[in-house]
């Protein structure tokens, strides 16, 4: 019949409908499947580690707190990250527990960890302090930045120490000399001293009282302050600081200006003075010892309101010493601002207080050669000892050293 298919003709319609889907199907499975491979899945995002400084305020008593490290985004992989800490001015076992090694893993899911550190709390009035917590390394994520810093600020009250706005300055260059060396004290700046801890061999030589600690110094509006305080402290009834620069600074010859208000009262000794650098290896006397100021406190005439300036060296295995002294016609040192100062050459040195100069030694003698080699600075304030004799009922505690600078000048 005309407009009908016969039925041979429809079967075969239906098997070339059926080749060409089949057909089709089988070319959109080949496009699909050069597709995927001309554009694979991409690889899964691998997080960064970040760290954020933190700011704690120190206690009067031991206290744990926590740095947060997260992930910049969650991930289904296991991340492992190495964490230790390292001293700033903040020193481990003095002001915190510090960790050499440790070992965090974060869960896939997870998004942040703690890394708890325990802050050693005290009483010290003292500048703020810092120490860094670092990523060492990681599995699984990027270091996006590698360390943050733990800020400790002091809580601790200053009721006491009072810094002189009076005194006697020096200038900042002399004729036909240059500064060589100085320390401001804007900072503790422990690439130039080092702090003695301990009371020393027989109380350093002369049965002195007190136990030296580093928390016992501080800087404060740009003086550096040693506070002798009475307290019991590892068997000692008394603590104070002692800080050098052995192996950090010391030189030979010129000119030295130290700017300082001194302590007061009978049994403190606070002392300005260096050692020859080959102390560690020929002992003392035979380095020789300048010191620049010393006082014995006391109310009784010629102790606060003198200082002293004394050389000890070794002649004929023994040790020998000369020493002067000024006196001021008022007052005493505490207070004020005196400038203690040293004028030294291969011949001799000169003492000087506030540029007015008081006692010259001849160091020229050959048995005298200590004083033609380097020397390196010490600061202490000790309590009690052989020359000064000990504290009793009129001595106040705390005492302070401070000092306003450390000047050094050597010829053009």
């Amino acid at each position: 019949m005309q407009g009908c298919y016969s039925f041979n003709s429809l079967a075969t319609l239906i098997s070339m409908k059926t080749y060409n889907l089949i057909f089709l199907l089988v070319v959109s499975w080949l496009l699909l499947a050069c597709d995927k491979d001309n554009n694979p899945d991409p690889d899964p995002v691998t997080p960064g580690l970040i760290l954020t400084d933190l700011v704690v305020q120190e206690r009067n008593t031991d206290f744990r707190t926590c740095v947060n490290i997260r992930l910049s985004e969650t991930t289904d992989q296991i991340v492992s990250v190495k964490v230790k800490t390292e001293d700033g001015s903040a020193i481990d076992g003095e002001d915190y527990i510090g960790i050499s090694e440790l070992v965090k893993v974060i869960d896939p899911g997870q998004i942040a960890f703690d890394v708890c550190i325990d802050i050693i709390g005290d009483e010290d009035f003292e500048q703020d302090e810092d120490f860094l917590v670092i990523i060492t390394e990681a599995d699984g994520a990027i270091i996006t930045n590698s360390s943050c810093t733990v800020t400790i600020e002091n809580d601790d009250q200053n009721n006491t120490v009072v810094i002189p706005t009076s005194g006697y300055l020096t200038p900042m260059s002399y004729p036909g000399m240059e500064l060589i060396w100085q320390d401001e004290f804007d900072i503790l700046d422990l690439d130039h001293w080092t702090f003695e801890i301990g009371n020393g061999n027989n109380g350093w030589g002369n049965q002195e009282s007190q136990f030296y600690r580093r928390e016992n110094t501080r800087v404060l509006d740009g003086n550096l302050v040693i506070t002798a305080r009475e307290e019991n402290f590892s068997g000692f009834n008394y603590t104070s600081s002692r800080l050098r620069t052995l192996d950090k600074f010391s030189f030979k010859y010129g000119r030295v200006d130290i700017r300082a208000a001194l302590p007061y009262g009978q049994g403190i000794w606070p002392a300005l003075w260096m050692l020859g650098s080959n102390f560690p290896t020929v002992g003392w006397p035979a380095c020789g010892e300048i010191d620049i100021m010393e006082m014995i406190g006391g109310s009784a005439p010629g102790r606060d309101n003198t200082v002293h300036g004394t050389a000890h060296w070794e002649q004929n295995s023994t040790r020998v010493f000369e020493t002067g002294k000024t006196s001021l016609n008022s007052g005493i040192f505490h207070g004020r601002f005196h400038v203690f100062s040293i004028e030294w050459d291969e011949n001799s040195i000169t003492w000087y207080l506030d540029d007015q100069p008081y006692f010259t030694l001849d160091t020229s003698p050959s048995q005298m050669s200590e004083f033609r080699e380097d020397f390196f600075f010490i600061v202490n304030m000790a309590v009690g000892g052989l020359w000064p004799g000990y504290p009793d009922g009129t001595t106040r505690f705390p005492q302070h050293l401070i000092v306003d600078y450390i000047r050094v000048f050597q010829e053009n």
